[in-house]
């Protein structure tokens, strides 16, 4: 899995529609906390849901009473906003039209997606959500700012 985690005072999600027999979407929106884009591939599963899960709700990168990044989003009872975003597997290395074969099969990849997300809320954090495989409107505030990635074929090995 690919993750950005962006440390924000504010985001929010809303989905453009493709056709008039899309379903609704009810736009989402989180003050302070994370948003995070969520990329997943083919052979990710369950190690990696709980790993990332774990290191997202403990990331200390809250400021406490001295200014020093030492409280993590439980600490400061923040809340998460997933996207999920198959182009973190972009590969750039030919030409300028990106490919994407690195991203997962959209039904697996939907599936770990909404398993990482029902993972971070089993912390007792507020998870909120875009639309899978959906054209998205993101629009957030970066605070600090702090951006931090994480790639688990780099990380947990």
């Amino acid at each position: 899995m690919r993750i950005v985690v962006q440390k924000v005072s504010r985001a929010s999600v809303d989905v453009i529609p493709e056709s008039d027999n899309e379903e609704p979407f009810i736009p989402q929106s989180i003050d302070r906390g994370f948003m995070l884009l969520v990329g997943v591939a083919d052979t990710d599963g369950p190690d990696q849901v709980a790993w990332l899960a774990r290191k997202i709700a403990h990331l200390r990168v809250f400021e406490d009473d001295n200014g020093k990044m030492n409280k993590s989003i439980l600490d400061v009872g923040g809340s998460v906003l997933s996207i999920s975003q198959f182009t973190l597997f972009a590969d750039v290395r030919r030409g300028n039209r990106p490919g994407f074969t690195g991203a997962g099969e959209p039904h697996h990849a939907e599936q770990v997606w909404h398993d990482f997300n029902r993972e971070l809320a089993s912390y007792g954090l507020t998870v909120k959500e875009g639309r899978f495989g959906a054209h998205m409107q993101v629009s957030l505030t970066n605070d600090g700012p702090v951006t931090i990635n994480y790639d688990t074929d780099e990380l947990m090995h």
